[in-house]
């Protein structure tokens, strides 16, 4: 949908800010989202409950993403983008804030709701806001600017979460939002434009509620099933039921008139093998930072604490690449890196499979280094790829999109890394299928070797690829 022309004198200026403040509000979310698993322990003390009690509120979070992400460009296009930035932006903050204020299960899973609410308004219009500000030869340069701190906060997240954990209280954890949300509002008022649609359309209210109860299902089922104590079969049938309801939607989306998701982007070849099978990858490369945290503690025995401190490692290797992203994509194109870096990604993460207690430190800390080196390049590559030959009226749709598959990427990699957990302990243990297990290294070395190799999936259909895709993005 044709965005109305902006107005705003300070456009030049805005366009070259904005991606900075997509960005920051983009690392308070998934910041948020990855310390919050260390503090669960003490979380549960302070509650007097178990810590799958006060999981109910991650739970809750992620569920209020996946009903809420596709509806975003809907209200952003009818009230404004300005606004339900700011707004989304202002209700994460307040939230946040209820969040370390809670002094019970039920009154923080309520607050996460809230939470979900915002963060599912904030980062997909967000990134909407650079696609239609930004000019095709910055593209590149925006899109790797907002993309980072999806890169490197879950790397980072279990170490700053351990840190404040240990040294103050899992309150700070969600106080850490205010200052980033209190900047971000500023900044919001004075650089990003309030722009709506040209013409109102009608809510596709049928294909609000089939996506969202397809994605519901989804992302709660294969929740369900990273859980060790939860019945496979159970998870799998919740699984099974999501995935009709989706061909479901599907079927409505793809004959109603102006669908609340619009899939005629997945009709732009290059969009659709960065989106589609670049998920497999990204499910694969974001099931590394639940696996190896685990590794780190139950098989190494080291505390939470010092397996954050060795994710760092991770995250210097995802920042050192920042600075090379750009040009390395320039110099051999799109096609080239997500063959040859996607190679490289998939084999950082089987060398995780040859790490024991008894390795050297130096052999470890070069694994986590490669591992963040190639997660870097390939993330930032595959998003970038995804807006090369978006056309104007489709960024709305093609940025929801995008937000939906990587949250239900996010969340489907985690789960992959748990279920080839359990299955490769079902086996080698002889256990079943209830109740929980404690894992071997020979389990943790499996879930690596399986994950490598879907990560590796889609240069299948990298090599498919025009040796020129993205090149007007690429050399602009």
């Amino acid at each position: 949908m044709q965005a109305l022309p902006n107005t705003n004198s300070n456009l030049g200026k805005s366009s070259i800010v904005l991606p900075f403040i997509v960005a920051a509000t983009y690392f308070m979310e998934t910041l948020d989202t990855t310390v919050i698993a260390t503090a669960l322990p003490q979380m549960a003390h302070s509650f007097q409950v178990g810590p799958n009690e006060v999981s109910l509120g991650m739970t809750a979070y992620m569920l209020t993403l996946a009903v809420l992400v596709p509806i975003s460009a809907w209200i952003a296009d009818r009230y404004g983008t300005r606004t339900v930035f700011a707004a989304a932006v202002l209700i994460f903050t307040i939230a946040s804030i209820l969040c370390g204020c809670a002094d019970s299960v039920l009154s923080f899973t309520a607050a996460r709701v809230l939470q979900g609410a915002g963060g599912a308004m904030m980062v997909p219009v967000g990134r909407m806001i650079v696609a239609r500000n930004t000019e095709q030869k910055y593209m590149m340069r925006a899109i790797s600017t907002i993309t980072w701190p999806a890169i490197v906060a879950p790397v980072i997240g279990p170490s700053v979460g351990g840190f404040i954990t240990t040294y103050a209280s899992w309150h700070w954890v969600f106080f850490l939002n205010i200052p980033f949300g209190l900047a971000a509002l500023t900044a919001i008022a004075a650089f990003v434009p309030n722009q709506f649609a040209e013409s109102s359309r009608r809510l596709d209210l049928k294909g609000f509620l089939l996506s969202g109860m397809s994605l519901v299902s989804l992302l709660y089922g294969t929740e369900l099933a990273s859980r060790p104590d939860t019945n496979l079969a159970y998870a799998t049938a919740i699984v099974g039921a999501g995935l009709f309801i989706g061909l479901i939607a599907i079927s409505h989306l793809r004959s109603t008139p102006h669908p609340i998701l619009n899939l005629a982007v997945f009709r732009i070849r290059t969009y659709r093998t960065s989106v589609l099978w670049g998920g497999f990858a990204r499910a694969g490369i974001e099931a590394i930072p639940y696996l190896s945290p685990l590794l780190f503690q139950i098989a190494f025995g080291l505390s939470s604490f010092q397996s954050g401190l060795l994710l760092l490692v991770t995250a210097i290797g995802n920042l050192g690449m920042k600075a090379f992203t750009t040009p390395i994509i320039r110099r051999f194109g799109f096609r080239a890196v997500a063959i040859g870096n996607g190679t490289l990604v998939g084999v950082s993460i089987l060398a995780f499979a040859t790490l024991a207690p008894s390795t050297p430190w130096l052999q470890l800390f070069l694994v986590l280094f490669a591992y963040g080196l190639s997660r870097s390049l390939q993330l930032s590559a595959m998003t970038t790829l995804s807006y090369a030959d978006i056309e104007t009226d489709l960024k709305s749709a093609a940025s929801t999109l995008w937000s939906t598959m990587q949250q239900m990427t996010t969340g489907l990699g985690i789960a992959f890394g748990a279920v080839c957990l359990r299955l490769s302990n079902l086996m080698h243990a002889g256990g079943n299928l209830f109740g929980e297990h404690r894992f071997a290294i020979t389990d943790f070395h499996w879930a690596f070797t399986v994950t490598a190799l879907l990560t590796v999936l889609p240069t299948i259909a990298y090599w498919r690829l025009p040796h020129d895709a993205g090149r007007s993005i690429a050399h602009g």
